[in-house]
């Protein structure tokens, strides 16, 4: 019988797929863990208790999260719901604008922003600024196109047959245009057409064939025209799918019925898209072309531009970018979700994006050796932590991805490649996770708690969901009812007052009651975290065993800063806050805890591939896990 040391000193893999069960020679096997759930991964390889989430605001409904960056010291956060936006600055709002998107258009919103103004787009609705005229004065206006001398300069095609003509009654003034074949809609109303390179715009039709337009640029002549086109962007061919800035130029991502196409504005003029004669200025258009079809999903600026679609990644180069020097090139053959929008984020220069499968987390990387990007998998090692995604965010300074699921959770990754961690967890709660957002160091979310909508904000200082904290005012002498909690009525929630946990209780009438007077009070909704390692992977005197009996002696936790820990080892949890910490949390001040902590344990083990240990706590606590060591006796 021989006894072995192991001592797991990170979790820097983060939350492990149960497939790799049989890989213990994996490095992200012993830096893994089978479940870390609520809990957040510091790239240095601990893991803490996840922060709470204060409620900031009740939501109408379900909708989409956006950070505005004004500067360093002004952001705000825009919560777009149905046919609405609320602007918030830090928790108040300030703001309220009507809007044309839906509930149900929200998941294709996307959009960019250029100092105080951010440009949102939507295949189905023209596209829309939303300009800061001041910290309480938000305006929503429509794009307008560079115009001069009764031409705009705005993106046009031909949609239709080239056989087609179109002829002008007159060259000046109101003429009616008569088509040879069905090309006119209601909808091209307010639409700009162009014959032979001179401006019309439609003012009514009168059938698929006819329709009276007002001439902006004096017409050539009268005759039936072949050299037509009309307005790339409109109530027929609908509007620009996703847009960026790249080079000092605008950049317009496909739309509607021009799946496939790109347009760049005018260098330094961003909505003048005149191709004139393609001088090295002058805007630039062209169409994604090869052997499967490439909807174009989202255009992102980094090392160079990028192009994401249905079904590839494309680099567009050029330095600069000019219509003589821009060239395209394929890179990998992923694709992009095409049931929603996911903007890509920006990590340490490489670009993350979600997989069109809704289960793959791709870093699209340029590499020097090859002179072209990968798409490497990140969630390859953790696919169940990928749940089709429908929002995500990065947060700079944690080091964090936050990915909201289909399901309703929310995946963290971890992200910190000078050290290649890439360590994933699973944060839940009482409800679903809507949308996120990261506005400053702040990280704010959209929740639907069986039907009650509320924006949260994650919030170090806390240790329950949906919550409410609060203080007296000075001089008070403490107060047993606490009122402005009535987002939670008639639902139990934790309660710590003074710092000193007080169990749960309901809301009743928006409060709660306390047995004695308080100065300060934290409630809100209790949630669990859990951390389970890996199964041991042991190797005896002969070589590795699979199958041998074992059982756990003793294991040491190292805890930094830790107020309880509660520990199974194999015959129910046994809480080491009263029997180590040496106080009860619940009439005494949290105290924290820095140091080690052992627990013995019994029972053999015979080929069970199970955690020697799990940890697993819902009261509102804090807990830091910094590494374990492990002493096993085996019979192999």
């Amino acid at each position: 019988m021989a006894r072995v040391k192991t001592i797991k000193t990170n979790f820097t893999a983060g939350e492990i797929s149960p497939h790799l069960l049989g890989r213990g020679d994996l490095t992200a096997y012993q830096n893994g863990a089978a479940k870390l759930r609520n809990v957040r991964i510091f790239p240095t390889g601990g893991v803490t208790r996840r922060s709470g989430l204060r409620f900031v605001s009740a939501a109408p409904g379900p909708g989409r999260l956006v950070s505005f960056e004004f500067n360093t010291e002004q952001v705000y956060l825009l919560v777009f719901t149905d046919f609405q936006v609320s602007v918030f600055s830090g928790d108040a709002k300030i703001a309220d604008l009507a809007t044309p998107w839906s509930e149900g258009q929200l998941a294709h919103l996307t959009w960019t922003q250029s100092a105080d103004t951010l440009l949102l787009v939507h295949p189905d609705v023209p596209p829309k600024r939303l300009t800061r005229k001041a910290a309480l004065d938000w305006t929503l206006s429509d794009w307008k196109f560079h115009e001069k001398d009764g031409r705009i300069f705005q993106p046009f095609y031909r949609f239709a047959d080239e056989e087609i003509t179109i002829q002008p009654s007159a060259t000046t003034g109101q003429v009616t245009l008569t088509a040879s074949q069905d090309i006119f809609e209601i909808g091209h109303v307010g639409t700009r057409f162009r014959l032979s390179d001179k401006e019309v715009e439609i003012n009514s039709v009168g059938g698929p064939r006819t329709a009276v337009a007002t001439v902006q640029e004096t017409l050539i002549g009268t005759g039936a025209q072949k050299d037509w086109e009309e307005a790339a962007f409109s109530p027929v061919r609908g509007y620009p799918v996703c847009c960026c800035f790249h080079q000092d130029r605008l950049v317009i991502g496909g739309s509607r019925d021009l799946t496939n196409r790109l347009w760049l504005s005018k260098s330094a003029d961003l909505f003048n898209f005149d191709l004139g004669e393609a001088e090295d200025d002058e805007a630039i258009e062209f169409a994604i072309l090869s052997d499967q079809v490439n909807a174009i999903r989202a255009v992102f600026s980094g090392r160079h531009l990028q192009v994401f679609t249905s079904g590839a990644e494309w680099m567009v180069t050029g330095d600069p970018l000019t219509p003589s020097a821009i060239q395209l090139k394929r890179q990998t053959r992923v694709g992009s979700p095409v049931d929603r929008s996911i903007l890509p984020r920006d990590v340490d220069g490489a670009t993350l994006f979600v997989s069109r499968s809704g289960k793959e987390l791709r870093e699209f990387l340029f590499t020097d050796v090859e002179q072209a990007y990968q798409s490497n998998d990140l969630a390859v090692l953790s696919g169940e932590m990928l749940r089709d995604p429908v929002d995500q965010d990065f947060h700079k300074s944690e080091r964090i991805m936050y990915l909201v699921n289909g399901d309703g959770s929310l995946a963290l990754v971890t992200v910190f490649r000078p050290e290649k961690v890439t360590a994933w967890s699973l944060t839940t709660t009482d409800g679903a996770f809507l949308s996120i957002a990261v506005v400053g160091e702040d990280v704010y979310t959209l929740i639907d708690r069986h039907g009650r909508h509320s924006i949260e904000r994650f919030d170090a200082e806390l240790l329950t969901d949906c919550a409410y904290s609060g203080t007296v005012a000075e001089g008070d002498d403490g107060r047993r009812i606490w009122n402005a909690l009535p987002w939670l009525e008639n639902w139990e929630v934790d309660i710590i007052a003074d710092g000193v946990v007080r169990g749960r209780q309901a809301v009743s009438n928006g409060a709660v009651t306390l047995s004695d007077p308080a100065f300060r009070i934290e409630s809100g909704l209790p949630y669990s975290h859990h951390i389970e390692p890996l199964p041991p992977f042991l190797q005896g005197a002969s070589g590795i065993s699979q199958g041998t009996a074992f059982r756990l002696v003793r294991a040491t936790f190292r805890m930094l800063d830790t107020a309880a820990l509660s520990v199974d080892t194999g015959s129910g949890l046994r809480s080491l806050s009263f029997e180590y910490f040496g106080e009860s949390r619940f009439d005494q001040p949290i105290r924290r805890v820095t140091g080690d902590r052992t627990v013995r344990a019994l029972g053999w083990r015979h080929g069970d591939p199970k955690p020697l240990w799990r940890i697993e706590q819902a009261d509102p606590l804090p807990c830091t896990l910094l590494s374990v060591l492990t002493e096993i006796s085996t019979n192999g």
